[in-house]
């Protein structure tokens, strides 16, 4: 019994360290912010990958806190697969342009594959943001 001990924690340590939430490549909540200091509310990126070390990835759209886009830019519509929302701050996303359709509620954290989080019964917020508000506390 004693020998098992160590082997579970080993595995447990592994799970953990693979299971959704983990960082990846994600920054680190806290480290949103610009070089002047100030902070950023969330980050939005439009790569992810089924290795969470391989999330966050390609361009970035920064996100301030109080922005408030009904629309995002004509690059960024329906392109976010990654997101990390800062400290005290939270994200909400709508599905369509104008803050129309399903809507969604992202606190602060690190989501590195949004294709795990549902919309609706068949679809998932990968490559689904179209609209977004940003505020911090």
């Amino acid at each position: 019994m004693c020998t098992l001990r160590p082997l579970l924690l080993l595995l447990l340590l592994a799970v953990l360290a693979g299971a959704p939430g983990g960082w990846g490549l994600c920054p680190v909540p806290a480290d949103l912010k610009h070089a002047d200091g100030t902070r950023t509310c969330a980050k939005l990126f439009d790569k992810s990958d089924p290795y969470y070390e391989n999330c966050c990835e390609g361009a970035e759209l920064s996100v301030e806190p109080g922005a408030d886009l009904p629309f995002l830019p004509s690059n960024w519509g329906n392109t976010a697969s990654s997101l990390v929302v800062a400290p005290r701050c939270e994200l909400t996303v709508w599905s369509l342009r104008g803050k129309g359709g399903k809507t969604r509620k992202f606190s602060s954290g690190a989501y590195p594959r949004l294709e795990e989080y549902r919309r609706g019964i068949f679809g998932d917020w990968s490559n689904s943001i179209s609209a977004l508000y940003c505020r911090c506390y």
